[in-house]
């Protein structure tokens, strides 16, 4: 079994009314990633992935593009780590 990794992220822009939360949680679901997403009150969203490290890697890169409407601005690893999840879920705003 390769390495894995955690990232906690932060995604600013027009990342919000975009359906970003749904479409990266359907994405981490795609890559076998567990963790969580959700909406911050100052507009940004925010999230963790852990899993397989080439499997992060993609999906930074697929949060960096953003579903369709959206307009990412900015990617900022805030933290990486070690993760306790089961599954990918989505979390209420904060």
């Amino acid at each position: 079994m390769g390495a894995s990794r955690t990232v906690h992220l932060r995604i600013e822009g027009r990342v919000q009314g975009v359906g970003f939360r749904y479409w990266a949680a359907d994405r981490a679901r795609q890559l076998h990633l567990v963790g969580w997403v959700r909406n911050r009150r100052d507009g940004a969203v925010e999230g963790v992935f852990s899993g397989p490290e080439a499997a992060v890697e993609r999906m930074l890169a697929l949060c960096a593009e953003g579903p369709p409407d959206a307009a990412v601005a900015r990617v900022e690893i805030v933290g990486e780590g070690t993760a306790a999840y089961d599954a990918f879920t989505i979390e209420p705003t904060v």
